[in-house]
């Protein structure tokens, strides 16, 4: 039988464009699959990056709670005061700040105020039990003096912080804290008679289960969260059976199912390390990273990791596949109607899909496409186009939370300034420059002179905008290209650098003392903010961040020292 040429080319025409229809499809699909999961990776990278650090964080406000505590009056007077007749009144208040302390944070088990005589008796306790606070009689209070937190923060200096391994807590009596994992911090408070010794000991009980509940609060529901101890034995899984098996004489590993843990673990591996890992019948795409407990100790960490479904991220995508089907089929019948025509009308504007369909996932630009032509053609192009726009939409959504969540990991959310983190990656930076440029730079350390007074007469509403103030004047009396930073509470430091000359520090030094010699009026208060200020100088105290913050902070203290309000240079030195 023989066929015209139309039929033939009419037929070559309808497979070739039902080929490039098909090829166009699956390469649109399989290109938004692999840039949303890639997209979700950094994403997920991040989320394990900044809950670690609220992790982090949330240890050190514990920290800074237990110090408190362990500076009270209230507890001063009841060690001094311990088998007096005005013991009962000051264990009382004691007991109350420890139930309004309970109060304010939920992830608070219990607090105690522990004596190192009679063999560790309890003094005050207060837990939780239930949904209730409950303050332990002296009749049923408990000797502890066998459990580590207590023996063992004994031998740390005044002020010290004990961190526990995280354990199910076994101890009789413990209310709601009792059979749950547990973090005890404990730090040991100076002899009244001996400032060199210790006395008791202040003990904080944090539930793991309960810290973690506030820190997934902000997290998507289908997000996974894995903690392990510095071992790998698992302490937080989505299976809880999985958890705390060597609590019950079995070892149950991170590191099994995950076996890019072992490098964190051996320490080989320290920055955080993204893996999509296969299960049977799922596909989980993780992070890990390896969080540092205790400053003192290297060896007390934990590996947290974050994991979510490879089908939850590409389930838009799945979505986009099923209408990319529909299209490709409608085009397909399409094709075969209109393959008579011309092969310059069907190839032409095929051609400047593909192309447009290329850019786009090489770089991401959006190609002119024929949008306006009226026929199937036009359709498809106005769905890739469409198709386009909603995934930068998510991309750039991605991009915008990946930015908010580092800007908020850089920077101190009450000034505005950068922190701790952010000045040392800065600090450490110039130093590089100086090493090449042979230039000095310095280091000041500003510590405000009597802040705490300001917050405990006036408030700390008050003594917020004072600091909100002070930052904004040390950012208008250095240059663009200094750094300042707040450390925390009243301790800000300025890195200045890009000198010719270190006597010109010397200036600058002298115009930051002026400036702290005048008033501030603040709702109808009158203040004199005044400032204790130390320096240090590269290269001349220091080569490394670490030691030209240290010297710095000690020239501060000897300002404390003398007399306040004033500067000093690290040795006594100037320029």
């Amino acid at each position: 039988m023989n066929y015209s040429i139309r039929f033939k080319l009419s037929s070559a025409f309808a497979l070739f464009g039902i080929l490039v229809t098909v090829l166009i499809g699956y390469y649109a699909y399989a290109t938004s699959r692999s840039m949303l999961l890639s997209a979700a990776e950094r994403d997920l990278l991040t989320a394990t990056q900044v809950l670690g650090r609220n992790l982090q964080a949330s240890l050190a406000n514990a920290n800074q709670d237990l110090r408190l505590l362990y500076s009270l009056p209230q507890t001063r007077n009841l060690v001094e005061h311990a088998g007096q007749n005005r013991a009962p009144e000051e264990a009382n208040e004691l007991a109350e700040i420890f139930s309004n302390l309970l109060k304010l944070h939920p992830q608070y088990l219990q607090i105690r105020l522990i004596g190192t005589t009679e063999h560790g008796l309890e003094r005050v306790r207060v837990e939780r039990d239930g949904q209730q606070l409950i303050r332990i009689s002296t009749a049923q209070l408990q000797e502890k003096a066998h459990l580590p937190y207590v023996f063992q923060a004994r031998t740390l200096p005044a002020g010290s912080v004990y961190l526990s391994p995280i354990t199910i807590n076994h101890e009789f009596g413990a209310h709601s804290g009792l059979n749950q994992p547990t973090i005890t911090l404990s730090s040991p408070l100076a002899s009244s008679t001996n400032p060199n010794s210790t006395s008791d000991l202040m003990v904080l009980n944090i539930g793991l289960n309960q810290l973690f509940q506030q820190l997934q609060s902000d997290l998507p529901q289908h997000y996974q969260v894995f903690l392990s101890n510095e071992f790998g034995d698992i302490l937080i899984h989505p299976d809880a059976s999985q958890t705390f098996g060597f609590d019950s004489g079995r070892r149950i590993l991170l590191q099994d199912s995950f076996p890019v843990v072992a490098d964190l673990l051996l320490g080989s591996q320290q920055k955080p390390e993204l893996k999509s890992t296969s299960t049977r019948g799922d596909e989980l795409v993780a992070s890990f990273v390896r969080l540092q407990l205790d400053e003192h100790d290297t060896q007390r960490f934990v590996i947290l990791g974050l994991a979510q479904p490879a089908a939850f991220i590409v389930s838009d995508a799945h979505q986009l596949g099923w209408n990319i089907s529909k299209i490709v089929l409608i085009l397909s019948l399409l094709t075969v109607l209109l393959s008579a025509l011309s092969a310059r009308a069907i190839t032409r504007p095929l051609h400047q899909m593909m192309v447009s369909i290329k850019g786009f996932a090489r770089d991401r630009s959006i190609l002119e496409l024929p949008v306006l032509r009226t026929d199937e053609l036009g359709l498809l192009a106005r769905s890739f186009h469409d198709m386009q726009l909603e995934i930068l939409e998510q991309l750039n959504e991605l991009q915008a939370s990946r930015n908010a969540l580092d800007h908020l990991a850089q920077h101190d959310p009450l000034t505005g300034l950068p922190n701790r983190r952010c000045f040392f990656e800065r600090l450490e930076h110039a130093i590089a420059n100086a090493r090449r440029s042979g230039k000095p730079l310095a280091v000041l350390f500003v510590d405000l002179d009597h802040f705490k007074q300001i917050n405990d007469h006036l408030g700390h509403a008050i003594g917020d905008q004072v600091l909100q103030i002070i930052a904004r004047q040390l950012g208008s009396i250095t240059r663009e290209a200094d750094t300042v930073a707040r450390l925390g509470g009243d301790e800000f430091v300025i890195l200045l650098e890009h000198f010719e000359q270190t006597k010109d520090i010397l200036h600058i030094v002298q115009k930051l003392h002026e400036r702290f010699q005048s008033s501030l009026l603040i709702d109808g208060h009158e203040l004199n903010i005044h400032a204790s200020i130390g320096v240090s100088l590269y290269p001349r105290d220091g080569i490394s961040a670490e030691q030209l913050l240290q010297y710095a902070d000690s020239a501060m203290y000897s300002s404390k020292n003398s007399g306040r309000n004033t500067y000093t240079f690290h040795d006594g030195g100037e320029y």
